[in-house]
């Protein structure tokens, strides 16, 4: 059994500091989405610390929460409108609620942390089954660039100071379409090890998907502006609906 096959895993090891530099600004996402759900309510797949939900509560959407780590929600929890959100701790694979929503969300990349194929269609599956009729399912992905995986494996250096280095080191599997990250830092303590991995998907896998799923793209945008997408676009957000 892999460290990976645990939902928790990511939260665990990177809640304490996921709200600090470096995470992208909520507010175009919540412009995008607010659109969408129609009041709600909606439900966002690994709310995490609720850097989405919470400003899209502020809107007068009712929204609800799946997420794997106890840590990411006690951080929600702490900010101002976090004890307002129900949150259902589980898989977000499962999807364990039971609906039905005007409108579910996966952002930042999250869907590909589900590191196997099943669970990835499991995922959409279950979406399908409690959004209402006509809502919609949307997903922020990076769109992969091969230039980026053209070696097995990768070494930076991250951090260093005069009490510690960090270095972060990836393993490609470019026929799995899969990597796995380690992030170890070095310091008077000891060897940490902060474990990752994702397995990546092309906008049109992310379509098969859904279509398996019965959802059926809608919109597909190169950005939370609507930017339209085009063959250059490196990521993209993606309205599936149900009929």
């Amino acid at each position: 059994m892999s460290v990976f096959d645990d939902p928790g895993l990511f939260g665990r090891l990177w809640a304490a500091g996921y709200d600090g530099p470096g995470n992208p600004d909520p507010a175009p996402a919540v412009d995008f989405l607010v659109d969408l759900a129609d009041g709600g309510p909606v439900l966002e797949l690994a709310i995490g610390t609720g850097r989405v939900a919470l400003p899209l509560a502020q809107r007068g959407v009712t929204v609800e929460g799946v997420e794997a780590s106890p840590e990411m929600v006690a951080k929600m929890r702490a900010k101002p409108g976090g004890d307002g959100i129900p949150v259902a701790l589980g898989d977000m694979a499962d999807v364990p609620v039971t609906g039905p929503y005007r409108l579910a969300y996966l952002v930042f990349n999250t869907l590909f942390n589900l590191v196997d194929a099943e669970r990835q269609a499991d995922c959409f599956r279950n979406v399908a089954r409690v959004l209402a009729p006509g809502g919609a399912f949307v997903i922020e992905t990076f769109v992969p660039d091969p230039a980026d995986f053209d070696r097995n494996e990768q070494v930076q250096m991250r951090e260093v100071t005069e009490d510690s280095a960090t270095l972060r080191l990836h393993q490609y599997d470019r026929a799995a379409q899969t990597f796995v990250r380690q992030t170890i830092t070095f310091d008077s303590a000891g060897v940490h090890l902060r474990p990752f991995a994702m397995r990546y998907l092309w906008p049109e896998q992310v379509d098969e998907l859904a279509e398996r799923a019965g959802l059926r793209l809608a919109e597909r945008h190169a950005d939370w502006h609507r930017t339209p997408f085009g063959p250059d676009s490196p990521s993209h957000i993606s309205v599936y609906r149900k009929p």
